[in-house]
């Protein structure tokens, strides 16, 4: 497939046959599992200046918090001891979670419980990473945002697109499964900008693709801009299916913030994953990267991505969900010694003041 058909596509060519032939690729491989991630966002500290995050240190308006050790761990565990298969440690750009004290997390996690773990940190050190590699994490979730150098320089406050793609490659090269992604209808960002969204994204070989429409944040510099299309969101995932038929592929919450039913079409047109927020509750609503994330009160996350996926015809599976691509990877063993604390004392548990 080349950049032309590519277009066509996007354009709503033949949006019947590109999401049948989706979600045909997804029973091909998968069957009918929909694997299930639970996300811990232990902490909404960022400190980057993203454009399109409300997450953004310059946010004053953010109520900020901070979960302790104890408070990740506990829900890291129920999250696995109630079936899910993967853990997902997530926060902002926050470095006042030393290495160490992350590494402990993911022993203990992985001792206690037969889970994938994967981590959502940002651009911590690249020996951070393959610390907690040797601690026993599976994955990693690098996001690209955009393939477009100059817009995402623009966006993401001067920083460089090239480093992005190496740090990928560099967990590659630590044996972790790697996940990336982009934000569909970016402002500034071309229907060409997506086709060569998709290009770059099958050419990394990733094990996880995550797409979602761009969702405007009334407190980010990009609020009065408008919202991307969840057309656009699902045929980008419909098209990365196609091309990547092992990959992992998440129906993004981002979808439902724009249309509340669109995440479980995703589910339909060839997503196999869903990721629901098990964040404490008093925490859950403040993790605001955009309007409408963590919006819902839920009481039990799990058990609602549970009806949602049965509600579609699939299956909830409680398995690891690994790709069948990555022959590369095996599953995180802990080689990391306990008690092991390179690096500095954490700063932990308190909500911190506007």
């Amino acid at each position: 497939m080349n950049t032309h058909d590519i277009l066509a596509l996007l354009n709503g060519s033949d949006d019947l046959a590109l999401f049948a032939d989706a979600a045909l690729t997804h029973r091909r491989v998968f069957g009918d599992e929909v694997f299930i991630r639970a996300v811990v966002e232990f902490s909404n500290v960022c400190n980057k200046k993203c454009h399109y995050c409300g997450l953004r240190a310059p946010n004053a308006k953010l109520r900020r918090y901070r979960m302790s050790a104890p408070e990740i761990l506990d829900t890291a565990c129920a999250a696995a001891s109630d079936g899910a298969g993967t853990v997902v440690l997530q926060s902002g750009d926050d470095t006042g979670y030393d290495t160490a004290l992350i590494g402990d997390l993911i022993r203990q996690i992985k001792a206690s419980h037969s889970v994938a773990v994967t981590l959502s940190l940002g651009d911590r050190g690249i020996d951070e990473y393959a610390f907690w590699r040797d601690c026993g994490a599976d994955r990693c979730l690098i996001k690209v945002e955009t393939s477009n150098p100059r817009l995402y320089k623009r966006l993401r406050q001067g920083e460089d697109f090239s480093a992005r793609l190496r740090r990928v490659e560099a967990m590659r090269q630590m044996g972790y499964e790697v996940g990336s992604g982009v934000i569909a209808g970016l402002p500034g960002a071309t229907l060409l900008d997506a086709a060569r969204d998709i290009l770059l994204l099958t050419d990394l070989g990733l094990e996880m693709i995550a797409v979602g429409p761009f969702v405007p944040n009334p407190d980010t510099p990009l609020a009065a801009s408008p919202p991307g299309h969840v057309a656009l969101s699902h045929r980008m995932t419909a098209l990365l299916r196609t091309l990547n038929p092992e990959a992992n592929i998440p129906a993004t919450t981002a979808l439902d913030a724009l249309d509340p039913s669109s995440r479980a079409l995703a589910l339909a047109r060839g997503c196999n994953v869903l990721m629901p927020s098990m964040t404490p509750a008093d925490h859950r609503g403040d993790y605001t990267i955009y309007p409408g994330k963590n919006a819902d009160a839920i009481d039990d996350p799990l058990a609602e991505a549970r009806r949602s996926i049965l509600a579609t015809g699939f299956i909830p599976s409680s398995s690891m969900g690994f790709s069948p691509r990555s022959n590369h990877v095996q599953q995180g063993t802990t080689r990391c010694a306990a008690g092991h604390r390179p690096g500095r004392t954490a700063q932990r548990g308190q909500i911190i003041a506007d």
